[in-house]
C-alpha cells in the first residue's frame, strides 16, 4: 500500500505546483493511514470502505487534533483515493462522502457479543410468556428496531418464510431481516405460547401481554430490566441497549454503514457513523455474515 502512496506523491509532485512542505504532508498523513489499515489486516487498497475511512478520521478526532488539521486529512485522503480510482487501482472511490463525524453523539448502552447471549438466554422456559420473552428478545437484537416499534408489530408484518419483518414508521417503512435464530424463537411463540396468551380475544398484534392486549413499551422495559439481572449484568440496561448493540456488532463484524443505517431507519447517515469507531477489517456480507446471531 505504502508503494501506491509513494506513486501517487510523485505524480503530484510532477503534475501540480504543491508547496515541498505540502507534499510531506501529504506523504506523513497517508503513511499514517497505511499504518491504520494494515494494522486491521488490509493489504490493499481495493479492500478500504468507506467505513474504515471514517473509522479512522474518528481515531484522529479522539486524539485531540484541531479541526483544520482533520480537514487537511480528509482533503488529502479524498484526493488520494480519487487518484487510485482513475487509475482503477480501486473499483469504488470510498472517499467521496468522507467528512468529519459529529462526536457530541455517544454510544450508549453497548453491551458485549457474550452479555447479550446471556441477556437472550434469560427466559429459558416452555411457558406461553417465556416463550413470548424470548422471542421479543431475539427480534429486538436481530432487527436493531425501537422498543416501540417491536410492540407495534402486527401478525401481518411478519414473514417468516423470507425472514423478514416489515417496519412501518412516519417517515418511511423498511424491511428488515431476522436470521435463524429469531426465526426459531418467532416459531416457537406462535407455535405454543401466542394463542394461550390472546385466548379468545383477537389481537392484530404480534406480541401480546398475558390478557391477549397490546405489549406496552413500559412493560417491555420491566421484563427487560428483570432479565438482565438474572443473566448477572452488571451494566445499565436500558430499551435502547440492543439496538445500539446491533448496530455496533454489525459494524464490528464489517457490514456496511449504509446498509446498517437503513436498517436502523436513520435518515442521516451521521447519526450511524457513530458506530464507526467499531468497524473491522473490510465489508463482508450485510446481514448473515455480520450479525452475531445471524
Amino acid at each position: 500500500m505504502e508503494r501506491e502512496v509513494e506513486e501517487y506523491i510523485t505524480y503530484i509532485e510532477n503534475h501540480s505546483r504543491k508547496s515541498e512542505n505540502t507534499l510531506l504532508s501529504y506523504r506523513r498523513d497517508l503513511k499514517k493511514l497505511v499504518i491504520f489499515l494494515t494494522d486491521k489486516g488490509l493489504t490493499e487498497w481495493n479492500q478500504v470502505t468507506e467505513t474504515d475511512l471514517t473509522a479512522y478520521i474518528m481515531q484522529i478526532q479522539r486524539e485531540g487534533c484541531a479541526q483544520t488539521t482533520i480537514s487537511r486529512y480528509i482533503v488529502s485522503i479524498k484526493a488520494f483515493f480519487e487518484y487510485l480510482y482513475k487509475n482503477e487501482i480501486i473499483s469504488d472511490e470510498a472517499a467521496v462522502n468522507l467528512k468529519a463525524p459529529r462526536l457530541d453523539k455517544k454510544i450508549p448502552g453497548v453491551i458485549s457479543v457474550e452479555d447479550v447471549v446471556r441477556l437472550l438466554t434469560a427466559p429459558d422456559g416452555d411457558t406461553p410468556k417465556l416463550l413470548r420473552d424470548k422471542a421479543m428478545l431475539e427480534l429486538l437484537y436481530a432487527t436493531g428496531i425501537k422498543v416501540s416499534e417491536l410492540v407495534s408489530i402486527r401478525m401481518e408484518d411478519v414473514n417468516l418464510q423470507m425472514g423478514y419483518i416489515n417496519c412501518e414508521t412516519m417517515a418511511h417503512d423498511r424491511i428488515i431481516p431476522f436470521g435463524k435464530e429469531a426465526k426459531q424463537a418467532l416459531i416457537r411463540y406462535l407455535k405454543d405460547g401466542r394463542d394461550k396468551l390472546v385466548k379468545d380475544n383477537y389481537s392484530e398484534y404480534l406480541f401480546t401481554n398475558v390478557n391477549g392486549g397490546q405489549m406496552s413499551r413500559q412493560g417491555f422495559w420491566k421484563l427487560i430490566k428483570a432479565y438482565a439481572k438474572k443473566a448477572g449484568i452488571e451494566e445499565d440496561i436500558t430499551p435502547y441497549t440492543l439496538r445500539h448493540s446491533f448496530a455496533a456488532h454489525m459494524i464490528s463484524n464489517g457490514a456496511d454503514i449504509y446498509a446498517v443505517s437503513e436498517m436502523l431507519g436513520h435518515t442521516d447517515i451521521s447519526a450511524t457513523q457513530v458506530y464507526a469507531v467499531f468497524s473491522n477489517s473490510r465489508l463482508r456480507d450485510v446481514y448473515t455474515k455480520a450479525h452475531p446471531r445471524g
